[in-house]
């Protein structure tokens, strides 16, 4: 798929013991990287980079990205080659309990990460992972496009759009001087099994069903660009073969479903629980409602038409996957490592028959 283009290169990955990042530390080794992660010890019990344990498998190092002194040391050390940056505060809900921790992370933090990116010389390309959350959100109908204004109603998203412009400022005042690519990913709501976080709606759905308890939900008619983890992955993995050496790509880029294949919260929780054989759900009243976006979408045809970039599973697809990895860990216990990378190696197959029915 990618021609061993990522084989014994040297990969910092920020964020490496969230879910995104374990999900990704997972796919750069099977696919012969040498990664060096750096990221705050995982924050949920139990966490997917535990149950991988991904620690014995990479150069793992815990800091936090706050400090500019943690991020400079591990940067000159390693000398990546590509630097994947995930590390955040993710959660719009914790966003409005610690918004100063929501901007120093997320703002700061990437910051520092530049700045530590400037004082070595072996960086080529830098993939930015934002949200789709960056947007000034105006409850369109429509898919937004890369060159829509930033912004951001709650903290998170708000210091997701200031990360956006952060990211442009430096691209234009020091990487591009540089030959450094820096290019920013905005993906939608994920999914896909070993997430753990809480106030995310697939893993408070799964508790709830592991333990035969009614599930409940928030906004059961907000709609969300849901997709499976590796959906995006493939996005930001591509955009760093093609920005390697390049910088024909570098710039934003949205990864999420076809406009067609988005589903409301409730549509999610249905299809969730058909796909365990059991359960149910109601809608819970009396929480404090703080302001979410009840419309967000994305257009994705910048990455189709130039990086050959779509989405591989529907909606239906990337949830019954997504089942499928929670119900083999709280029934089989087996290896989640080999099972993990069992569906990675699923997804590119069906990557590669895609391809095959277009000619």
């Amino acid at each position: 798929m990618f021609y061993n283009f990522f084989k014994n290169k040297k990969i910092l990955l920020t964020g490496h013991t969230g879910f995104k990042g374990s999900w990704l530390t997972a796919w750069l080794l099977k696919l012969g990287a040498e990664v060096c992660g750096f990221a705050l010890e995982p924050n949920t019990d139990p966490s997917m980079f535990q149950i991988l344990k991904l620690e014995k498998k990479i150069e793992h190092n815990i800091g936090d990205i706050r400090n500019s002194l943690e991020i400079e040391k591990v940067v000159d050390e390693f000398q990546p080659a590509i630097v994947f940056h995930l590390a955040a505060q993710p959660l719009v809900r914790v966003s409005y309990e610690e918004p100063k921790l929501t901007y120093e992370t997320n703002v700061i933090g990437t910051l520092n990460l530049f700045e530590a990116v400037r004082k070595v010389e072996s960086v080529k390309t830098i993939i930015n992972v934002t949200t789709d959350k960056c947007y000034e959100n105006k409850e369109w109908v429509w898919g937004y496009r890369e060159d829509e204004p930033m912004g951001g109603y709650d903290p998170y998203s708000s210091s997701k759009g200031c990360v956006e412009l952060l990211s442009s400022s430096y691209r234009r005042s020091f990487f591009e001087k540089r030959n450094i690519n820096l290019s920013t990913a905005r993906a939608g709501n994920v999914i896909g099994g070993g997430d753990w976080a809480k106030d995310r709606l697939i893993p408070d759905v799964v508790r709830a069903l592991s333990k035969n308890q009614e599930i409940k939900i928030r906004n059961p008619q907000a709609i969300r660009p849901w997709q499976h983890v590796l959906e995006p992955l493939y996005g930001y993995l591509l955009l760093a073969k093609e920005t390697f050496e390049s910088n024909q790509f570098v710039g934003a880029w949205n990864f999420g479903p076809y406009d067609s294949d988005i589903l409301t919260v409730e549509e999610v929780v249905k299809l969730a629980i058909k796909k365990w054989g059991k359960g149910s759900y109601i809608e819970e009243k009396n929480i404090e409602k703080l302001h979410e976006a009840m419309m967000l979408k994305l257009d994705i045809s910048k990455a189709r038409y130039y990086l050959k970039w779509e989405p591989t599973y529907n909606s239906t697809q990337a949830i019954e996957k997504t089942i499928d990895w929670y119900k083999n860990y709280f029934e089989n216990m087996s290896d989640m490592f080999e099972f993990t990378q069992k569906q990675i190696g699923e997804f590119e197959n069906e990557i590669e028959v895609k391809k095959w029915k277009k000619i």
